[in-house]
């Protein structure tokens, strides 16, 4: 269940201090989301338990494109067909990922569904994309196609253009249900989409902050980082691969060139909400350790960039902002 290069160091005590500690692992967008949190009483906790699980289904209802009938696939059917009704949070996260991307100068991209349906068919058939091919699908990627003229309608204008949230979605997620979880109390609460994107509120009863374990890319040991009241997404470039032609190519795609990433890197970025970090890792992924590093601080977020051979990269807050402890941790 664990992929990415975050691991929990330590967990929330069996009782916490002013609580009950409850906790639940669910299937949701693709992965497992686990909640551990602190409530009042474990009754009260079940319940809240159960309305933060909920949210997260509705949300992936009208986001996911594995239903043909959610809003989003509809709305990709659309494409160039005008404004069409859609969930006010799928406008919302539209309308962010079309600032985010201006803001990433397209290093992050939610419109990439054409160049994931290409690169899809090229390990299917076992060959690359040519050059033609992967310029005409290029040509349908951007975010200026995404057009939300109201806060339940949105419009894709480009003829053959889709999005695909797949890259920002769980971040969306985590900050409805940890603004949610606040609202009813919550003062220590660990909410974590499959390890990759994290929201962190308060601490665990016995410990400043909840302890990370940092990997490299190739599994080995980068350092243990603490998060306290901080979102953090991780993503790798080579975490998901498929292997064309003897050649690795990673799941991330880089928007503007259309290809897919063959660079081991891991992104691992701390931002005020969690959509914001899912979009900064990626982008980090993209343009590497000096124009990711760089834009990271234009996007008021820390992070850090491991690279293959195990070089760390990190914003000059970062170590500040997680106490970063390189030491291996005991046993």
């Amino acid at each position: 269940m664990i992929r990415s290069a975050l691991a929990i160091a330590a967990v929330l005590a069996a009782t916490a201090a002013h609580g009950e500690v409850v906790s639940d692992g669910r299937y949701a967008m693709g992965t497992i989301l686990e909640i551990t949190l602190d409530a009042p009483d474990a009754a009260r906790g079940r319940a809240l338990l159960d309305s933060l699980y909920a949210e997260v289904a509705r949300l992936e209802r009208a986001m996911t494109l594995f239903d043909e009938t959610s809003d989003l696939a509809r709305l990709n059917r659309s494409a160039g067909g005008g404004p069409q009704p859609v969930d006010p949070d799928l406008a919302r996260l539209l309308a962010r990922s079309v600032e985010l991307s201006r803001r990433t100068a397209g290093a992050f991209d939610v419109t990439v569904g054409p160049l994931v349906a290409l690169w899809k068919d090229a390990a299917a058939r076992g060959r690359v994309p040519d050059a033609a091919t992967l310029a005409a699908t290029r040509a349908r990627v951007g975010a200026d196609a995404i057009r939300v003229p109201a806060p339940d309608r949105a419009e894709i204008t480009r003829p053959g253009a889709s999005v695909d949230l797949g890259g920002v979605a769980k971040g969306y997620a985590l900050d409805r249900i940890a603004a949610q979880a606040r609202s009813a109390g919550v003062t220590s609460a660990l909410l974590s989409f499959g390890q990759s994107s994290l929201w962190a509120i308060g601490a665990p009863a016995d410990a400043d902050g909840w302890r990370l374990l940092v990997r490299r890319p190739d599994g080995g040991f980068a350092g243990v980082a603490t998060l306290r009241d901080r979102p953090v997404s991780v993503s790798g470039s080579l975490g998901q691969f498929t292997e064309i032609e003897g050649r690795r190519y990673g799941h991330v795609l880089d928007p503007r060139s259309g290809e897919p990433l063959v660079r081991p890197l891991e992104a691992i970025v701390l931002c005020a909400d969690a959509t914001t970090a899912e979009a900064a890792s990626k982008a980090l992924l993209v343009l590497g350790e000096r124009e990711g590093v760089a834009l990271l601080g234009t996007l008021g977020c820390d992070g850090l960039l491991v690279d293959g051979q195990g070089g760390r990269h990190p914003t000059p807050g970062w170590a500040a902002a997680t106490r970063f402890e390189t030491e291996e941790p005991s046993k």
